[in-house]
């Protein structure tokens, strides 16, 4: 079953590789990206139009290769993702909407520890969504650290996963934290050993809703 992935930083892509080999190995993976995209987000005040038109040219290029179903890695992006969404007749999937009905089924008390500025406000508008459709009620506590990201980016992996350990220090009171994006899955180890919450990552949940969803529809077809 081929799965197209798309992406609009190169960091995002090692994550969702290991989390499809750990969860879905049997899955056939395509890779689409469009790095700029999160050059132009950076820059940007808000999602622009042609950002909206190029983030549905990659989704129909991935559908016009055949793919079953599209995870989208980027979680700057949610608006666009959504509608693109509409327009097509197979699953896409936002990054973090199957970590975020994760969190919410265990516990009200959230947070989530992000690294790219420009995704938080369009990440917190997709939680409060989220609770809203399944009836939750929840507060969250949100941390940006974008040095983590600048220091990925330099190849600096050891020095991202020790900045966002030491800054879930400052969830010593939820009951579940999120890994923001894609890219910060890999600090999950080093940012559990510094808290009592039970941490999530994008990665993991998206292949497992993904997979779930796409084995059933074949089943049932």
């Amino acid at each position: 079953m081929r799965i197209a992935l798309i992406h609009a930083v190169q960091v995002a892509m090692p994550p969702i590789a290991q989390a499809f080999a750990q969860h879905w190995p049997e899955a056939e993976l395509v890779n689409l990206l469009d790095d700029a995209l999160s050059v132009d987000r950076e820059r940007a005040t808000e999602l622009t139009p042609a950002m909206m038109q190029r983030i549905d040219a990659l989704a129909d290029y991935a559908q016009r290769l055949g793919a079953a179903g599209i995870l989208f890695t980027c979680s700057a992006f949610g608006p666009a993702i959504e509608a693109t969404r509409t327009r097509r007749d197979l699953p896409v999937l936002k990054p973090n909407e199957a970590m975020f009905a994760l969190a919410l089924a265990q516990g009200s008390r959230l947070g989530l520890l992000a690294t790219f500025p420009p995704s938080v406000a369009s990440m917190e508008e997709e939680l409060r969504e989220a609770a809203a459709r399944a009836d939750r009620r929840y507060t969250l506590r949100t941390v940006c650290v974008p040095e983590a990201l600048r220091a990925l980016k330099a190849g600096d992996a050891h020095c991202h996963d020790d900045l966002l350990a030491s800054a879930a220090a400052e969830f010593a009171n939820v009951d579940t934290l999120m890994l923001a994006h894609f890219s910060t899955s890999r600090a999950r180890p080093a940012v559990e050993r510094a808290v009592a919450a039970t941490v999530l990552t994008s990665p993991d949940s998206a292949v497992a809703a993904l997979r779930k969803h796409l084995l059933k529809t074949s089943r049932v077809g």
